[in-house]
């Protein structure tokens, strides 16, 4: 299983699913990080925490302990 975690800088991924649950799960989904919606990583913090990422035309940081809970393929 990848992971958003495991994608690395300058690739792109689809979401093809969300673990977690309650209100981390619906945090995620709130930031638009749904099944099916593509991802690009921008850049990783100097320390490794939080990732860049470009989705739905606009920028989001994101805890790598979230991109986790995250499954991609791509």
């Amino acid at each position: 299983m990848k992971t958003l975690r495991d994608v690395s800088i300058g690739e792109s991924a689809v979401i093809k699913r969300l673990y977690g649950e309650g209100p981390t799960r619906r945090r995620i989904m709130d930031m638009g990080l749904t099944k099916g919606t593509e991802v690009h990583v921008r850049k990783v913090a100097p320390l490794g925490d939080p990732v860049e990422l470009t989705v739905r035309d606009y920028e989001l940081s994101l805890r790598k302990a979230d991109a986790q809970l995250i499954e991609v393929e791509g």
